[in-house]
């Protein structure tokens, strides 16, 4: 599914090997900003690995994935101004989207709807928690200590901290390698989910939701269970994202936010898991150049992009990559093949010639 050798054993040893080795080298070479920026980027890729799982292997159309992600950053800003240490506030983080998309595929798949459909609710839901959120600029809405502040947005979120050390918050580096190492770590963990029982199940969901029920499986639990791991996911890099920034607001529910995330993962290519992760961190970084250029209008630029790549790359950058370079090495051994026999029948020839000389 993912292409060349990423889907056997030595291709995940080699992603490995490969990224841990550019995260150790990445002080090295950057600087202190870089670093920062860097760290922002790989938040947005595990956001779009999140959605790669859910839309591409489980066939769920999450067009409101950020609901998640803004869930699992306002439940981790709420929870550490609270409680000081952010060792809980992670884990609510990622417990609490989860929980949230539980109940909605309740609903959503025991219900039977469509996938046009559950695209249209998850993407209800984040344009209803978008406008919540912009709604809550009375003092009312606080919880505890931590107010929510309406469109003005949550600021002052307190950094991540070493656990159950509120005194030793994350510096630049320390930061850079959570995010680098959260980034392998949950592709690394997406991978083994697909390739146990539970993921070939929900693939097959995904192929052919009938015949799935047939062999006898529960597709509606199936499908509830993929899509909690997704918004766990989805609401840990919404923790990175408050923490890294200081701050939220509910802009993370609104469409732009929604419309490039789906982007990222289209570029890249559905049913892959690398693809969102390429997609998300070349489409991040185009973003930053063209904004700090300012010579032509972002938006523009992604709208075309998204088109060109519909048009003639439907399947994605990966996928087309892959399936390129698959030609190219058939080509390149079939010519190997063909000088070989070429060879063969040379050498043979001259053979036949001295032996009929002889004779």
């Amino acid at each position: 599914m993912d292409g060349l050798s990423w889907t056997s054993r030595w291709g995940w040893c080699g992603f490995t090997v490969l990224a841990s080795a550019a995260v150790l080298a990445t002080p090295h070479l950057f600087s202190r900003y870089a670093m920062l920026q860097i760290a922002i980027i790989l938040v947005g890729a595990i956001l779009a690995l999140s959605l790669g799982l859910v839309w591409g292997f489980g066939g769920i159309m999450s067009f409101g994935q950020t609901a998640f992600f803004g869930i699992g950053g306002y439940t981790y800003a709420v929870a550490v101004e609270n409680m000081g240490d952010s060792t809980l506030p992670v884990l609510l983080s990622i417990a609490v989207p989860a929980a949230a998309a539980a109940l909605l595929g309740y609903f959503m798949f025991f219900g039977r709807l469509g996938d046009v459909f559950v695209g249209v609710v998850t993407l209800c839901v984040s344009l209803i928690l978008f406008d919540f959120g912009n709604s809550t600029q009375s003092p009312f809405y606080t919880i505890g200590s931590a107010a929510l502040n309406g469109f003005n947005g949550m600021a002052g979120i307190p950094s991540l901290n070493m656990p159950f050390d509120p005194t030793y918050s994350l510096n630049t580096s320390s930061m850079f390698e959570l995010c680098a190492g959260s980034l392998i770590a949950i592709y690394l963990l997406c991978r083994l989910i697909l390739a146990s029982p539970f993921g070939r199940i929900a693939v097959a969901v995904r192929q052919n939701e009938i015949r799935a029920g047939l062999l006898g499986y529960n597709v509606a639990v199936v499908k509830i269970a993929m899509f909690a791991i997704g918004a766990g996911i989805a609401g840990y890099s919404g923790c990175l994202f408050a923490s890294w920034n200081g701050f939220i607001s509910p802009g993370v529910f609104g469409l732009p936010m929604m419309a490039q995330t789906i982007i990222w993962v289209v570029v890249g290519g559905l049913g892959t898991l690398i693809g969102p992760i390429i997609g998300s961190v070349s489409l991040q970084y185009l973003v930053m150049v063209l904004g700090a250029a300012a010579v032509v209008d972002v938006n523009l630029v992604l709208g075309l992009l998204l088109i060109a790549i519909v048009v003639f790359l439907p399947e994605g950058v990966t996928p087309a990559t892959r399936r390129g370079l698959q030609r190219l090495a058939a080509a390149s051994f079939s010519r190997r093949r063909r000088a070989a026999s070429r060879r063969t029948d040379s050498i043979e020839a001259n053979l036949a010639a001295d032996r009929s000389a002889k004779a």
